[in-house]
């Protein structure tokens, strides 16, 4: 037997992520608030990660310097 690590393969999602500049993140938050957001945006009918970025956005637009 190899200890050799496998070679991931490509999908054409992760080519598609790559080109548009998009990485996962994992982060630790409270369940209940990450419950509330996820049925707050399925509510609002967006996407929770085009959310998160706004709010990110918006977050660094009011903390610049």
């Amino acid at each position: 037997m190899s200890n050799e690590n496998p070679v991931k393969k490509s999908r054409p999602q992760d080519k598609w992520d790559a080109k548009a500049g998009v990485i996962p993140k994992t982060y630790k938050v409270n369940k209940k608030v990450a419950e509330e957001f996820r049925e707050a945006c399925k509510k609002a009918d967006v996407a929770m990660g085009t959310q998160l970025t706004k709010m990110m956005k918006d977050f660094i637009e009011q903390n610049k310097e």
